[in-house]
């Protein structure tokens, strides 16, 4: 393609230019959406797209709700082909007022971070966390949201563990990477259970979950049957399975909403291929004229059809490249908003190439009919045409 040709494809564009400029706003905003609504199934399956393929989960066969005898250590230890275990309980606290709602887990402090290694937190707050009962860390996003800093203290109104309780901040880790989940709050298991020994003894020594690192990834479904087996039959059987696939358990729970997020994407990229279509199909209308004494002056169908997608395309390409930039700050703004309902919320590649390609899609298709039917006028019909 020549440049005279691109100088003719962008003065006709700049023909009608409210026209045009309503038309690019347009796209500008359906390609945001489309971008943002993207970017929120992808936080919803951010937990899952992190997971380690290193990593298993056992459960309680009947739910995560019922828990597993702090002896079960020890005996998924023994497994071959485990590396590691470490152990967990869901909290479920209440900070200052129900809708201020953050994950919990009280957890093995030694072996727990040593399995996240994603959770990076300097050697000093290490230390403090591990040698303080009562201790704490919590994650960067958690902390900007709600002030949090070294030393404060964190009063929790216990729901499933009842009570009040009281946490010192330790340390704020920072993820490894962008999808690395840091509106946790972590605690020290110990001081949960020695408070339950105390006040109701029947709930000690119970973990609500095992987090199992395994030596090779590829026998995670051998490893998984071996620790299942071990508690076949006893008075809490276990479910194992990889890390992916426990989060995949949650997000299948809200899938509905998932499947409607995404559904609404792609409607609103089919609107704005029916305003963009009505654009150009004006614009060959009235150029039916032009388009004559150009085939007239012997240029044929498929310079016409370039001038026609040429300017579609340019036309999508400048609303896009607006749309996929705005997308970033909007998302930034999105998350801070939402806070901890999303952990993570990362604009990913994928989802900027999804954005361009929409908007090519978009910017050929609304120039398929005009190009058409100015290849198939003919060149009296044409002359005849007054706009």
């Amino acid at each position: 393609m020549t440049a005279h040709v691109l100088k003719l494809i962008v003065k006709n564009a700049l023909r009608h230019k409210l026209r045009t400029a309503l038309t690019a706003a347009g796209i500008v905003v359906a390609i945001l959406s489309f971008g943002l609504l993207q970017t929120v199934i992808g936080a919803w399956y951010a937990g899952a797209n992190a997971a380690s393929d290193a990593r298993l989960v056992t459960r309680n066969a009947i739910s995560l709700a019922f828990p597993m005898p702090l002896s079960y250590a020890s005996r998924i230890r023994a497994v071959d082909g485990v590396a590691a275990v470490t152990h967990a309980n869901w909290f479920g606290g209440v900070y200052q007022d129900p809708k201020n709602f953050f994950a919990q887990f009280a957890v093995d402090a030694r072996t727990y971070l040593d399995l996240f290694p994603e959770f990076r937190l300097s050697e000093a707050e290490r230390t403090a966390f591990l040698r303080d009962r009562k201790g704490a860390i919590v994650g960067r996003k958690l902390a900007n949201q709600y002030g949090f800093k070294v030393g404060d203290s964190i009063p929790l109104r216990g729901t499933i563990f009842p009570g009040q309780w009281e946490f010192v901040v330790r340390g704020i880790y920072d993820g490894g990477k962008p999808t690395t989940d840091t509106s946790q709050m972590l605690f020290q298991w110990d001081y949960l259970n020695e408070s339950m020994l105390k006040t109701f003894p029947r709930r000690a020594n119970q973990v609500g979950f095992y987090v199992v690192r395994i030596e090779n990834p590829d026998d995670a479904a051998a490893v998984s049957r071996a620790i299942d087996e071990q508690f076949k039959n006893s008075i809490a059987e276990t479910v194992t399975e990889t890390e992916k696939a426990f989060q995949l358990g949650f997000v299948s729970m809200s899938e509905a909403i998932v499947v409607a997020i995404r559904v609404v994407s792609f409607v609103v990229i089919v609107i704005i291929l029916a305003v963009m279509a009505n654009t150009m199909a004006m614009s060959a209308r009235e150029r039916l004229a032009e388009y004559a004494t150009l085939k007239a002056l012997g240029f044929g169908p498929g310079f016409l059809a370039t001038l026609i997608l040429g300017e579609s395309v340019a036309i999508c390409a400048a609303g896009a490249a607006a749309g996929i930039a705005l997308t970033f700050p909007v998302a930034a703004a999105f998350s801070a908003k939402m806070g901890t309902l999303f952990p993570v919320f990362h604009v990913e590649l994928a989802t900027l190439v999804m954005q361009a390609a929409a908007a090519l899609v978009v910017g050929l298709a609304a120039a398929v009919v005009p190009s058409l039917r100015s290849a198939r006028i003919s060149i009296v019909n044409g002359l005849r045409h007054a706009g």
